[in-house]
């Protein structure tokens, strides 16, 4: 596939291979009929990343071919949005025709959104200086009048150049309700936009008529959680990331959402926490006891669920698990379903044209 066709005539066999596949997978577990999420067949990924290629006077963007390694040049990227694709020819010749700007940049970073607002980040081999910004200043000034909600960074060796500010503010609209979702450069945002609405009133649909609150873990910006507050009477989520945190906590104020608390916790710590294994300063004022969390909602990285956490969560009555790896949520499943059993099951095909898939499983505690 080259970067600039897209095979959307097999978009439907693909899909279909993918949920072949996550049916085999689940067959140990006695999962019910797979619920289908389609993705846009392009235009449907926000983010994106390129090498810059300097060819004596030319310079373009590239990407690598995942088996030959071979270098392809990309001038149009149809898997990115639109506005992405619009951008990419104006940003690359504006820079071609500097050299301040051009010098010893080896890649670019793209974040859109649907609301229309888009950060680039430029990443250098060498120390970013006054020229420098000065010369991106007006490139930034140039773009934002020809009509980009344009924000501009410049990236070296432990350094980062914002001009204005680093983030985006996303607008979703899930289930009759705009939700504005701040997302920071170089921070975890869900790729797929369209995916993400339709993950987020699955999910909705999925804790409809829930009872007590909502235990949260990995809860990056609280995507998710600011989308299921309603469905509860308070959610308590859990994030790492300080970025992340911040951008959270400003999206819980934008929305005006009273019932979300975030901790900036590990879920390896939140569960020794909770545990009584260990005493953390974070949760000072935080009475875990107040809480009657009847869900819990996990979204782990690839490697799923350690153990502790597996063993945290079979605590719980119901576990509504999204996962962007099946074969570690099948890991996990072989021990939750001692406890647990599936009694919803969906697919999000979160990236179209290769074999990677999202899918969600809500488990109910066995009588």
């Amino acid at each position: 596939m080259t970067p600039e066709i897209l095979p959307v005539e097999q978009y439907d066999d693909q899909l279909a291979e993918k949920v072949s596949h996550l049916n085999t997978l689940m067959t140990p577990f006695n999962a019910p009929e797979i619920a289908v999420f389609r993705s846009p067949v392009s235009h449907y990924r926000m983010r994106a990343e390129f090498r810059i290629w300097h060819d004596g006077d030319d310079l373009y963007h590239i990407i690598f071919d995942q088996q030959t390694r071979q270098r392809i040049r990309v001038d149009q990227f149809p898997a990115a949005s639109e506005l992405i694709n619009q951008l990419m020819p104006l940003l690359i010749a504006r820079i071609r025709e500097h050299g301040v700007l051009r010098r010893k940049l080896f890649q670019i970073d793209y974040l859109s959104t649907l609301s229309g607002q888009i950060v680039v980040s430029l990443l250098y081999h060498r120390k970013l200086d006054e020229e420098w910004k000065a010369a991106a200043s007006a490139l930034r000034d140039e773009l934002r009048a020809a009509g980009f909600q344009l924000q501009l960074i410049g990236r070296a060796t432990k350094t980062k150049i914002c001009l204005d500010r680093d983030y985006v503010d996303e607008v979703l609209p899930v289930a009759g309700r705009d939700l504005i979702y701040r997302q920071v450069e170089n921070s975890f945002t869900q790729p797929n936009a369209a995916m993400n609405v339709q993950m987020l009133e699955w999910a909705l649909a999925t804790t409809q008529g829930s009872r007590g609150d909502l235990l949260e873990l990995y809860c990056g910006n609280g995507n998710f959680s600011l989308a299921l507050a309603p469905n509860f009477r308070r959610v308590l989520a859990t994030e790492i990331a300080k970025p992340s945190v911040a951008a959270a906590q400003f999206n819980i104020s934008a929305n005006q959402i009273d019932n979300v608390q975030i901790i900036r916790m590990a879920a390896e710590e939140f569960t020794a926490a909770l545990n009584g294994e260990r005493v953390f300063n974070r949760l000072q004022g935080i009475d875990l006891t107040s809480y009657e969390c009847e869900t819990i909602f996990v979204d782990p990285p690839r490697s799923g669920l350690d153990e502790a956490t597996v063993k945290m969560v079979q605590g719980y009555p119901r576990i509504l698990y999204i996962s962007c790896n099946p074969q570690t949520l099948c890991e996990n499943l072989q021990i939750l379903n001692q406890t647990h059993e599936v009694t919803r099951l969906a697919l999000f095909d979160q990236f179209p044209y290769t074999h990677h898939m999202e899918c969600g499983v809500l488990l109910e505690r066995k009588a």
